[in-house]
């Protein structure tokens, strides 16, 4: 009987953790893609705490790193060389910025909401060059939206 219940412990642990598993969310760095020129693929992504983002330099040239003021406090920046693919665990709830440094006033960012976008209006505030500042504007406008439909 003592080997049954602990058997089924176990097993209930493990389904427990199997349904909890984190998720691997794949954003490809695009010369041309659905959206345009020089961009991220997809550009908006929303994940879970302890999800990862796996960035894949599918066309070279690109890379991925965080936008100063764009960053959850207590996350660690990402920082991504180029034309190399990028996993990161994101375990800090809030808005992540990213950009591709050598086309960020081309638009070439991206937004990872992670849980409850709680630096939301830090992130807002930030300033950016051409392009980036429209695509920005545009992910803002998504990101309340899915805040109202809530």
């Amino acid at each position: 009987m003592r080997r049954s219940t602990i058997f089924l412990a176990a097993l209930a642990v493990l389904a427990a953790a199997n349904s909890a598993a984190a998720a691997e969310i794949e954003v490809k760095m695009l010369n041309k893609g659905a959206e345009g020129v020089m961009v991220f693929e997809p550009s908006f992504v929303k994940a879970d705490p302890g999800d990862t983002v796996k960035f894949v330099a599918t066309d070279k040239g690109h890379n991925v790193e965080t936008i100063a003021g764009m960053l959850p406090d207590g996350a660690a920046p990402i920082a991504g060389k180029m034309g190399q693919d990028l996993s990161v665990k994101l375990d800090k709830a809030g808005v992540y910025g990213v950009k591709c440094l050598p086309h960020y006033g081309m638009g070439m960012v991206a937004m990872v909401v992670v849980g409850t976008p709680t630096n939301q209006d830090a992130a807002k505030a930030v300033n950016h060059p051409g392009k980036a500042k429209q695509v920005f504007s545009a992910m803002f406008g998504r990101l309340s939206t899915l805040a109202a439909a809530k």
